[in-house]
């Protein structure tokens, strides 16, 4: 699936992993809510002044250019498993690369309605990394706009047909049937293994990754 080395997950069978790309890199800063949080992570305490900290637009609910979307409870179930995940940068799992964490989620709406017929809604994660010189670098980079792109990596147990509302079924996405719009929607999230900031900027709109399980695969 493009992602720069195995993963333990791939080796399951029976789910449906994917990388949906991109996400946004957001400004924010830290108040004292969001250090309370960062250090019920933290091994020793941190300060406002020893932390840097910013927001990413994980993924959405629009249906993408492979006719797939998460749904509203997949969102929020990601949300929760994004929780405590450190970011690295495309897709390299190599532990020096882990340098910023998520320490809280939320879903966000946004205005518009999607080609489902909801309203538009986000999952956004708020991360922090130490000010420090090894991170200063990036730092500079979020502040000004050039690391600004970001992908996910998850893994979901079946995508459900808008047309029959069955998993694995031989209708195809984009196709009209009686009138209906075919899409499919990703539900049951499993895990959500990386965020990764990406070097390269993504195409807006991208779509799904997709790796089958060999047995019980969607």
């Amino acid at each position: 699936a493009g992602i720069g080395g195995p993963h333990p997950l791939k080796e399951r069978r029976g789910f449906l992993d994917i990388r949906k790309e991109p996400g946004g890199v957001i400004q924010h800063s830290v108040s004292g809510e969001d250090l309370a949080l960062i250090n019920r992570l933290a091994k020793a305490e941190l300060t406002a002044q020893q932390v840097y900290t910013f927001a990413v637009r994980l993924c959405d609910n629009e249906v993408d250019r492979d006719w797939e979307r998460f749904g509203p409870e997949a969102l929020e179930e990601l949300g929760r498993l994004f929780e405590g995940k450190c970011g690295i940068f495309d897709h390299n799992w190599s532990a020096k690369e882990q340098t910023a964490r998520l320490y809280k989620t939320e879903i966000c709406q946004e205005a518009g309605v999607t080609l489902a017929g909801d309203a538009c809604r986000f999952l956004k994660g708020y991360a922090y990394m130490l000010r420090n010189e090894k991170n200063s670098e990036l730092i500079q980079e979020i502040e000004a706009g050039i690391k600004k792109e970001v992908s996910i990596g998850c893994s979901v147990t079946c995508r459900v047909c808008s047309i029959c509302g069955q998993s694995g079924c031989s209708h195809l996405g984009g196709r009209e049937y009686g009138g209906k719009l075919c899409f499919f929607t990703l539900t049951q999230p499993t895990d959500a293994y990386e965020w990764s900031f990406v070097a390269v900027p993504a195409q807006r709109k991208a779509g799904v990754i997709k790796a089958f399980g060999e047995e019980g695969g969607l």
